[in-house]
């Protein structure tokens, strides 16, 4: 494995030079030392900028960090929130939005499944006429950006639909916090990773939780021990955790953090804008086009191109000959979609026009 390889993939992302030295440096004891909860606190003042970012609305959300890639928190979000018996909508067009499910009736809950053709984003009228004919429902979950397809949902309208029916919701934003305005301010727990846009290394997973989940979390009760957020609202003021934190990720995570606050989140999403709209170019010059039917949906973190029974090969020959990574689709898809990430600390011009060099290389 070269150094310099080029990794342009949907996470885990490259991580700076700032973020490698500041998980080398020596830590305080994560449970005993008072240094340590100060910082802690520090860290979820930071993120809950990141969180509000492009938002647009006045809803405050309690920020917490948990040990646990990132589907510890879809997986916390959904043993907290959703008890036996409780009616869940699941609003899918992916992979990721199907895996919700699972989850649900994991802890005893009713899944219903509103799924769309995962060419097309979410529509906010087809939640409320589902909403009109299936009843109440507890909690509603969906994601942001579905990574395999390289779509991102417009969520305004149906979260908005889902708090005039007093639905709470679970959003999945793991693929598109720090790299794109997400609006947290009308969802009840919000869910990102460190090994994204925020381009730190995996093990964190970052929840932002409103005032109505933290309530109906009481009424809740959680089988599980290590997926509960429920503990974690007081943890930090109170200074105890409910386990021994990964000190030196979250130290990682609070030198990412920091880039993107000095750099200007507006400039961050504005740098994976021109990131995405370059490579969309670069493959339609290519004669490829996104996966998404609509340019609109195509997500700024990720490009996924429709290259039928031809993803394995190209993603081999890129890397064998360019020394450049991609990835494919996921699932029944993997051979069908070729994906160029460009998040976080990849989400810049050249580094996309190398991976396409790179690409158009192979296929000449």
């Amino acid at each position: 494995m070269s150094d310099d390889r080029l990794r342009m993939t949907p996470g885990p992302t490259a991580v700076p030079e700032a973020v490698r030295q500041a998980m080398g440096e020596p830590t305080p004891n994560p449970d005993l030392e008072p240094e340590f909860f100060e910082f802690y606190r520090g860290l979820t003042d930071k993120l809950e900028r990141v969180y509000r970012a492009g938002d647009g609305t006045d809803g405050d959300r309690d920020v917490v960090v948990l040990g646990g890639e990132g589907i510890l928190g879809l997986e916390a979000a959904v043993a907290s929130l959703v008890g036996p018996g409780d009616r869940v909508l699941c609003l899918s067009n992916g992979i990721y939005g199907d895996g919700f499910t699972d989850f649900v009736e994991n802890y005893g809950g009713e899944a219903v499944v509103s799924e769309v053709p995962w060419r097309e984003p979410l529509d906010g009228n087809v939640v409320a006429d589902v909403l009109d004919r299936h009843g109440e429902f507890d909690v509603a979950t969906m994601v942001h950006c579905e990574t395999p397809t390289g779509s991102l949902n417009d969520l305004e309208g149906i979260l908005d639909v889902l708090g005039d029916h007093d639905v709470l919701s679970i959003v999945d934003a793991v693929s598109s916090l720090g790299g794109t305005p997400v609006p947290t301010g009308k969802i009840d727990v919000c869910l990102g990773a460190s090994q994204k846009c925020l381009s730190a290394p995996p093990g964190l997973a970052t929840c932002a939780v409103s005032d109505r989940a933290w309530k109906r979390m009481e009424s809740v009760n959680n089988p599980s021990l290590y997926a509960d957020l429920g503990p974690w609202r007081t943890a930090a003021e109170e200074e105890w955790f409910p386990y021994t934190h990964l000190s030196s990720n979250l130290y990682g995570l609070d030198a990412a953090v920091d880039l993107l606050l000095e750099e200007g989140l507006e400039d961050v999403f504005a740098r994976h804008e021109a990131a995405a709209r370059r490579c969309r170019e670069r493959a339609a010059a290519l004669g490829l086009e996104p996966y998404p039917t609509d340019e609109a949906a195509c997500s700024p973190t990720v490009t996924a191109l429709a290259v039928e029974g031809r993803a394995t090969d190209l993603q081999r020959a890129v890397l064998e000959e360019q020394d450049v990574l991609l990835a494919t689709g996921l699932g029944d898809l993997e051979d069908d979609i070729l994906r160029i990430g460009h998040m976080g600390h990849n989400a810049r011009v050249d580094r996309v026009d190398r991976a396409m060099d790179a690409l158009e290389a192979v296929l000449s």
